[in-house]
């Protein structure tokens, strides 16, 4: 068979076993297979075990004895296909065995096997733990989990749950979710060690030290109020101080919007509050907030104490303040003073003229008679009760006015009462927060701090604060925001809070509450405090027949979104020295909606009491005026008429009429017909015979008694 080959093809076979000297290959045969086996190995493709040469193969002649053949389990255990005969004749004929070199017999590896093994867990860690606060929004928790919403919100789809990335989910779907993507929903705090998660942290304001060093202590000027009779020269008093102050060369005016001021004379200060009368200094006192140090009680010479003047002193008792007594209008010639010192003695406070300890001053703010003694009085009484504060402790202060202004927005007038307060302090202020931006003193300056005892208008709050509340100061923006979030939130808590049902005890109350009339009122002012003064003088008006219902009471002018509100709460516009906004005068129009704007108090009240008497209908009472006795009954072809005599008062056409037969009223209505003879007329009186029909009536009989009678309304009263 060798010689049937071409002759090249036995040198290249020969070659391929020796070299051109004749010298054997530098590789065996066997370690030559061995590395083209290895280029399996190099393109991650499993192994081939190379094992013994078994006894009757093609490789038999290396002499190497093969062990008992094994059964192959894979396939790529399987011996590889014997080569052909003609190449084992041709490589190495007569060349000397070469020893057979011994293979360990390598593990064979499966690789489905070894994918497998690559899935296996690894040992777990700590748990991932998820906390969120109820309302529990489907974008929160994507967020959390890092995962986009549309992918939560196919999970709940599958869950037969469908929502929105902005709506809620209940805690068990939610902790369904979580566990399907490897997480733990927690809605509560765990206990400590349960897991790592954010800690709720539970924010408070400060509170009031009950102690303070003595070292700290500084006098502070006081704070004084003007109280009495609105026409006892109150207004003209503090204008005269203010006059007084422009007058002494100090630069600039006075603000009317502050609220407070303050007024320098020599060496001392006083600070002045200009609060809407005594009703918001109640409502103040009833607050807690006791502010004022002395009040400055201020009766007119020629009136003397009012009833109004012994509400204020009440109020001023109740406070715990001290009395300074201003007799005003002395310089008038119809002046008492010996009568209001008789006065003042029988309520109580003696003059010192007297031989009591109250401080009385005779003044008169037209000529300003007795203004400096008025201060030095002031200042005396500061000076017995040994005013002081701690100007470096966190700043507190009491809201005395507040408003919203176009380009400021909401401000408000603070009296500080302790600490410093500066620019950039953040605060809380009732349910709202702020940090102040800006501070202006009485005159509209700029200033950089304020310290106890001065008023300062403070620009940076988030909403309106109410006249009365405390600003306090907080650690950060941050903090103070939280807790007004969450008072807002108790506060909406409480009005959504559900009412009471109806049950047998409370259903005859019930009943009568419906069924009185309502008017609902919309009120807006300039500032705050005329808004509370207003609404308290509105609650005391107390009526069982008509409900008064303050629906919204605002600071501002009236806007467009008052208008719709009113429109859709069926509510009255009342306005009270404000004005109203230019794109709210088109709406009112379409809407219907009356507007009313006054300038003082007590028309307001009155014309709010007439509109509760509006609203109730009026009383209706009958007055009879006189009586007829059917003596005979005619056939019409029309119906049948009554032939009567008048025997007493009068029988009018346009008046109402019931037939009584044997006392019993059978018919009631009004005249068809009143005829005497045979014209129609308008009354006929006693003595004197007519015709009479009553509408469809023409069950007549002989003797019944038509009484005759009419209809008086009166106005009813609240």
């Amino acid at each position: 068979m060798a010689s049937s080959k071409p002759p090249g093809n036995s040198s290249g076979a020969k070659g391929r076993g020796r070299s051109s000297a004749g010298t054997p290959l530098s590789k065996p045969l066997d370690e030559a297979r061995k590395e083209a086996l290895n280029l399996f190995e190099k393109d991650e493709k499993p192994k081939r075990v190379a094992g013994p040469v078994e006894e009757g193969s093609a490789f038999a002649h290396l002499g190497t004895k093969t062990p008992a053949k094994k059964k192959p389990t894979t396939l790529l255990e399987m011996p590889p296909a014997p080569p052909k005969p003609v190449a084992m004749d041709l490589i190495g004929a007569g060349e000397p065995e070469p020893e057979a070199v011994a293979v360990p017999e390598a593990p064979i590896v499966d690789p489905i096997v070894e994918a497998e093994s690559d899935l296996e867990p690894t040992e777990p860690g700590e748990e991932r733990i998820i906390h969120l606060k109820p309302p529990i929004v489907v974008k929160d928790l994507a967020a959390a989990m890092d995962l986009k919403p549309f992918k939560l919100i196919q999970d709940l789809m599958e869950l037969d749950v469908f929502a929105s990335q902005n709506q809620a989910i209940e805690p068990d779907v939610a902790a369904r979710v979580c566990e399907k993507h490897g997480f733990v929903f927690e809605k509560e705090k765990r206990k400590e060690g349960g897991g790592v998660h954010k800690v709720e942290v539970v924010i408070e304001e400060p509170v009031v030290p009950e102690v303070v060093e003595e070292e700290k202590l500084k006098t502070r000027i006081p704070v004084v109020t003007f109280m009495g009779h609105v026409d006892h020269g109150k207004t003209s008093l503090m204008d005269a101080f203010r006059g007084s102050r422009v007058t002494s060369g100090e630069a600039g005016g006075i603000t009317q919007h502050i609220g407070a001021y303050v007024v320098e004379r020599g060496d001392h200060k006083v600070t002045f509050i200009d609060t809407p009368g005594h009703q918001a200094f109640a409502q103040m006192r009833a607050r807690g907030a006791t502010i004022t140090d002395i009040v400055v009680l201020v009766i007119a010479a020629d009136d003397g104490i009012m009833p109004t003047t012994i509400e204020a002193i009440e109020h001023a008792r109740k406070a715990g303040v001290s009395i300074v007594v201003a007799i005003n209008k002395v310089d008038l010639e119809r002046a008492n003073l010996m009568r209001v010192m008789s006065q003042l003695q029988e309520r109580d406070l003696a003059p010192e003229a007297w031989g009591g300890s109250t401080l009385c001053v005779e003044v008169s703010a037209k000529t300003g008679q007795g203004l400096d003694e008025l201060f030095e009085a002031i200042v005396l009484q500061a000076e017995i009760l040994e005013l002081k504060a701690d100007p470096t402790a966190p700043a507190r202060g009491i809201v005395i006015e507040s408003r919203t202004e176009a380009g400021r927005g909401p401000n408000a007038t603070i009296l500080v009462q302790t600490g410093t307060l500066k620019p950039g302090t953040p605060f809380i202020c009732g349910n709202y927060y702020g940090k102040v931006k800006a501070m202006l003193d009485d005159r509209g300056k700029p200033i950089k701090e304020a310290g106890p005892s001065m008023p300062v208008e403070v620009l940076g709050f988030s909403d309106v604060p109410h006249v009365g509340d405390e600003l306090v100061r907080m650690d950060t923006e941050r903090n103070a925001k939280k807790l007004s979030e969450e008072r807002l939130e108790s506060e909406r808590k409480e009005k959504l809070r559900p009412k009471e049902q109806a049950s047998l005890e409370n259903f005859y109350d019930r009943w009568e509450q419906d069924a009185k009339k309502s008017l609902k009122i919309i009120l807006k002012t300039d500032v705050r405090g005329s808004a509370e003064a207003i609404v308290t003088a509105l609650n005391e008006i107390k009526s069982d027949k008509v409900l008064l219902e303050v629906v919204r009471a605002d600071a501002g002018p009236i806007t467009e979104t008052d208008v719709l509100f009113a429109s859709a709460s069926e509510a009255f516009l009342i306005g009270f020295n404000t004005k109203v906004e230019n794109n709210a005068v088109a709406v009112l129009r379409r809407e219907g909606i009356t507007v009313k704007l006054y300038s003082i108090i007590y028309e307001l009240l009155d014309q709010v009491k007439e509109a509760m008497r509006g609203l109730l209908d009026p009383e209706t009472r009958e007055r009879i005026i006189g009586h007829a006795v059917i003596k005979e009954v005619f056939k019409l072809t029309g119906g049948r008429v009554g032939g009567c005599m008048v025997t007493d008062g009068r029988v009018h056409r346009k008046a109402r009429a019931r037939v009584l037969r044997n006392g019993t009223p059978v018919y009631d209505g009004g005249f068809q017909t009143l005829r005497r003879f045979k014209d129609d007329v308008e009354e006929v009186r006693n003595g004197l015979e007519c015709g009479i029909r009553l509408g469809d009536f023409n069950d007549y009989l002989k003797d019944d008694i038509i009484e005759c009678y009419e209809i008086d309304k009166f106005a009813q009263t609240l």
